[in-house]
């Protein structure tokens, strides 16, 4: 017999469990990432490459003897030209083609730096000649990485009635986050002139106060010492003759993040960093805490041209700053695969880093084939339909160069034509390329899908011209598993998955019957050669094991010690 004093605890207790039994168990989150840019995949612009909008601001008589319009690197072979002058594109253009890349697909622009850049052709250094590498005589900075005042705009960009803070707000209204690109290590070509330039290693302040100059200097001579104008720099040298800024500096680093938070203030959403890896991690730590101080969660990513991921992994770490990078180790892999019609997908397999890797989250990660620094994906049509079929549904954020919706320049690097001018002729012949035609069509359903822009990656084959995966988002009342199908073949393939595979029904995203698949059934599909099938579950994961897999990739997601 219960005592009756007992009886008020028990049937508590019995309530209790009523309730929990009641109340359904709360479904695990799989998530890849939640950073709000992971939705948007990113068009990159070299902004005086791709549309001249406004004349106006040309500037063609600039420079004088030292002259910066339309500058033909010599030597060129017959038919084929590269420049190193500028060539008018502005900020006008890139809005006025705001609806052509947002119907591609894409939810950002990455534009190159805006800030002021000599007005001067720069006369030291080596030669330009068609191919050369690291070589600066006669080149402008119509690439806007050499800057001299980081608050002030390049003339060459803003129109009338459209400087920087209408520009991003136009780009807004169309449904474009605008990913500045900015510079922090160097400033504009510092020394080797035969006579001094003006503004060549030279910055300014926000009041136009000349607060940095070399002097035409090598680095050794510098002495930070007894010059105040000397001591932004560091006294040794760095990238060719570009000014090395002193990364121990506070100055240095005062003026960077009140440059680069008046920008943010005026519209950029995010900051791509060039040359992330010549400066210390400690200085990006404090960089992207006093960045994110006022603008929580603002998302960065660095380009540390390196191939090793254990070189670039650290910048991703809290340590340092919690700086997403570019993936060029994944790019590496990239151009290996789908360069080479006969290749194995399994080369691409080990550069996911989906567990344990070197990164702080690999979902975070900028995704690429190619840029402005390197030559141009060197493919067949065949191969850029197949590059990003596969970079528009595997983990990262995509990010595609301008141009390379239809193949442009494909193969040549800086010199031989990489960042040629794309103009309005050729964007509005674009639709009629079939890589623009299924760029479109996978950048799309990325762009509907959450699946595919934040959700786990869960390989399931990656071998010879196949590949297989699942993406699972699954959070709140969002549930979502892609079956991702690729086939860079030049035959059809058949696909039967049954690996992990959850029961239900299965609707194809690009047309064609659902499939019902029964518990520990096989989900069969073909698909056409250099083409892309992805079957979409809208269902929590219950499968045993395909939630323990998922629940692993969750744990394991980053860096082990991080």
């Amino acid at each position: 017999m219960i005592a009756k004093r007992l009886l008020p605890a028990l049937v508590a207790t019995l309530v209790c469990g009523l309730a929990q039994a009641a109340t359904p168990a709360r479904e695990p989150v799989f998530v890849g990432t939640d950073a709000p840019m992971a939705s948007n995949a990113i068009y990159f612009v070299l902004t005086d490459r791709f549309v001249n909008g406004d004349p106006s601001n040309d500037h063609r008589d600039q420079g004088g003897a030292h002259r910066t319009w339309d500058i033909p690197v010599p030597d060129a072979p017959k038919g084929e030209s590269a420049n190193i002058g500028y060539l008018g594109g502005d900020f006008q253009g890139v809005l006025e083609n705001a609806g052509y890349i947002k119907g591609m697909g894409f939810g950002a622009v990455w534009i190159t730096p805006i800030v002021d850049n000599p007005d001067e052709a720069f006369t030291g250094g080596d030669p330009v000649s068609w191919g050369s590498k690291f070589t600066d005589r006669g080149k402008t900075g119509y690439h806007g990485y050499w800057g001299v005042n980081f608050y002030k705009l390049d003339e060459h960009l803003p129109s009338k009635h459209l400087d920087y803070r209408q520009f991003t707000a136009g780009m807004h209204q169309a449904g474009l986050k605008v990913v500045q690109d900015i510079v922090v290590n160097h400033g504009s070509p510092a020394f080797t002139m035969p006579v001094k330039q003006p503004q060549f290693g030279q910055i300014f302040d926000k009041n136009g106060k000349l607060i940095a100059d070399e002097q035409n200097l090598p680095p050794y001579q510098l002495d930070p010492v007894r010059n105040p104008l000397h001591r932004f720099y560091h006294a040794y040298d760095d990238l060719v003759q570009l000014s090395n800024n002193d990364d121990q500096n506070p100055a240095v680093l005062d003026y960077m993040v009140g440059a680069y938070e008046q920008w943010i203030d005026e519209g950029s959403d995010a900051f791509r960093i060039d040359t992330i890896s010549h400066m210390s991690t400690a200085f990006w730590k404090q960089f992207s805490d006093r960045i994110r101080a006022k603008h929580p969660g603002f998302f960065m990513y660095g380009e540390a041209f390196d191939y090793s991921p254990d070189n670039i992994g650290k910048f991703t770490w809290p340590s340092s700053g919690s700086i997403s990078v570019l993936d060029f180790p994944l790019r590496g892999s990239m151009g290996d695969v789908f360069e080479h019609p006969h290749s194995d997908y399994a080369q691409i397999l080990d550069r996911l880093y989906l567990t344990n890797g070197p990164y702080q989250n690999p979902y975070e990660l900028v995704t690429f084939y190619d840029n402005h620094d390197m030559a141009r994906l060197n493919a067949t049509d065949h191969g850029f339909i197949d590059a990003n079929n596969f970079l528009f549904t595997a983990r990262g954020i995509p990010a595609i160069y301008y141009g390379s919706e239809i193949g442009f320049e494909r193969g040549k690097a800086e010199h031989e034509g990489n960042r040629n001018y794309f103009g309005q002729a050729l964007i509005d012949a674009a639709p009629k390329s079939p890589i623009y035609q299924q760029l479109k069509r996978i950048a799309t359903l990325r762009e509907n899908t959450p699946a595919l822009q934040r959700g786990l990656m869960l390989p399931i084959r990656f071998a010879g011209q196949q590949a297989a995966f699942y993406r699972v988002y699954q959070q709140g009342d969002a549930h979502q598993i892609a079956l991702v199908l690729l086939n860079k073949g030049d035959k059809p393939a058949t696909f039967a998955v049954s690996d992990k595979l959850q029961p239900g029904q299965w609707n194809p995203a690009f047309g064609g019957k659902a499939i019902t698949v029964a518990d520990d059934g096989t989900l069969k599909a073909s698909v056409a050669a250099h083409d892309v099938q992805v079957y979409l579950l809208d269902a929590p994961a219950t499968r045993q094991d395909l939630v323990a897999e998922l629940t692993r990739l969750m744990e394991e997601r980053g860096h082990p010690a991080r």
